[in-house]
C-alpha cells in the first residue's frame, strides 16, 4: 500500500514539475514589443568602436534590453548594406527611447558621434 502511494506521490510532482516547465517555455516565447536599430555606415575612429561596445552591452542591460544582433557580417539583398548592424529587443517603444536617453547610455551616444556614422531608430514589433 505504502508503495503505491509513494509511486501516486512520485507522479503527482512530475506532472507539477513539467507543468511548470512547460508554462516557463511560454513566458520566454513572449515577443519584443519594439526593437532599437543602430545602422552604422561607416565606422571613422575603430579604436573609439571597440570603447563603444564595450562600454554599451552593461547600459543594454540596465535599460532592459536584450540584443537580437551585433554584427558587421552583413549579406546585401538590394542596395550597399551598413557597416554594422545592431538590434536590440525592448518591451516596448518607451522602453526604447528610455534607455537610449538614459545616463548611462548618453556617454556612449557621445562618443559614438564621434567615432561613426550612425543611425537609431525603434521599430514597433506589433503585428
Amino acid at each position: 500500500m505504502q508503495r503505491y502511494f509513494m509511486l501516486g506521490l512520485a507522479m503527482l510532482c512530475g506532472a507539477v514539475l513539467g507543468a511548470s516547465a512547460v508554462n516557463g517555455l511560454r513566458a520566454q516565447d513572449k515577443a519584443p514589443g519594439a526593437y532599437a536599430v543602430l545602422d552604422v555606415s561607416e565606422i571613422i575612429d575603430p579604436t573609439r568602436m571597440i570603447e563603444i561596445v564595450t562600454k554599451a552591452a552593461p547600459s543594454v542591460k540596465a535599460g532592459g534590453g536584450r540584443y537580437i544582433a551585433r554584427t558587421d557580417k552583413i549579406t546585401a539583398l538590394s542596395g550597399t548594406p551598413p557597416q554594422r548592424v545592431v538590434i536590440v529587443a525592448f518591451d516596448s517603444v518607451d522602453q526604447a527611447k528610455a534607455w537610449y536617453n538614459s545616463p548611462e547610455q548618453m556617454p556612449i551616444n557621445a562618443v559614438a558621434d564621434k567615432a561613426i556614422k550612425q543611425r537609431w531608430y525603434v521599430v514597433d514589433g506589433a503585428m
